[in-house]
């Protein structure tokens, strides 16, 4: 057996390990996923409220992106928790360009674009993945720092989407 290959396993049996714990409840992910989804809305309200203060002028807009940002890092809190290095930040990025790749998935298959619509639902995935991947240890925020590590990691992305596939539940309200 490869040296990779049995980085490989190691890296599946932590995944497991990780998985094992969130099927004996040690973390809601439904909660988390609502959560992450409340999230992402709140920095797209940011957002807005940054664009709408610029083009009308009014300051009372960024007021109101502060009082939302406020809200966000509390939120966030509760995900994010004992960030290490960037992953704060990482994360926060993460769940916002998860959400812009939504949005701009949406709009494609809008306009009838149903192939380009899942490449980007797919890249809005795979960052969503991610995000949980991160928070839920499955890697380290710092390994995507270095150029290699980046380039196995996107080739593992994939098997964070299908792992969150499976134990990320929306439904699940027990």
């Amino acid at each position: 057996m490869s040296m990779q290959n049995t980085i490989v396993e190691n890296d599946v049996k932590a995944w497991i390990s990780k998985i094992n714990d969130v099927k004996k409840g040690n973390v809601d992910l439904s909660r988390d996923e609502d959560l992450s989804i409340a999230l992402m809305n709140l920095i797209s309200l940011e957002e807005h409220f940054y664009f709408t203060a610029m083009k009308t002028e009014n300051q009372k807009y960024l007021e109101m992106l502060n009082s939302v940002r406020q809200l966000r890092i509390e939120l966030l809190k509760k995900i994010v928790k004992e960030p290490k290095g960037e992953e704060w930040c990482i994360s926060k990025h993460l769940l916002a360009a998860s959400m812009r790749l939504m949005e701009v998935g949406t709009k494609e298959l809008s306009k009838g674009n149903k192939e380009e619509a899942n490449n980007f639902f797919r890249q809005a995935f795979n960052l969503y993945s991610l995000f949980f991947a991160i928070n839920l240890g499955m890697i380290k925020a710092e390994k995507l720092q270095h150029n290699e590590e980046l380039k196995k990691e996107s080739r593992i992305m994939g098997k964070f989407s299908a792992i969150i596939k499976k134990i990320v539940d929306c439904c699940k309200e027990w």
